[in-house]
């Protein structure tokens, strides 16, 4: 019984999360690209290949470093991120907005809600062991690939 509760808890969890959701946020991660881009950003985190929130992703963007961008889809005010959409298309950098910031910031490994991150192919310091490197890597082409077929079908 107590299953059933959590059950309807989650779901109309998820509906909250829906709701909140900007006018702007497209193209959007449906529930598995979601999970996948989560770990992508936790793994990128744990190999410090992340910068976290729009000063840093910005800032960046604008020093033409490559990588993935990922924007929560519940910011208010939407003003906040507007710009970073575009900034991403002008340098040909792939991006995709997720539901929630809070589980943008709990991948990240952060406590602090998070507009958005950009996953760097490689780390701000220093380097990488060989299977990190893969790993981040792989799952960083397999990531992108969903997103720009996502992307592609969208515009």
């Amino acid at each position: 019984m107590g299953s059933d509760v959590e059950m309807e808890e989650k779901a109309s969890k998820e509906k909250r999360k829906m709701l909140m959701l900007s006018p702007i946020a497209r193209p959007l991660a449906g529930k598995k690209l979601c999970k996948r881009t989560l770990k992508l950003v936790r793994r990128a985190s744990e190999a410090k290949c992340l910068k976290r929130g729009v000063k840093e992703v910005v800032k960046s963007i604008r020093r033409e470093k490559k990588g993935f961008c990922v924007i929560a889809g519940n910011i208010s005010p939407i003003d906040v991120i507007t710009h970073v959409p575009i900034l991403c298309e002008e340098a040909d950098i792939p991006y995709i907005y997720v539901p929630s910031k809070e589980d943008l910031a709990g991948a990240g490994a952060t406590k602090r809600p998070t507009c958005c991150v950009l996953v760097l192919t490689s780390p701000t310091k220093g380097s990488l062991s060989e299977e990190e490197d893969k790993k981040l890597k792989e799952d960083y082409n397999e990531v992108v690939k969903e997103v720009r077929e996502l992307a592609t079908s969208f515009f």
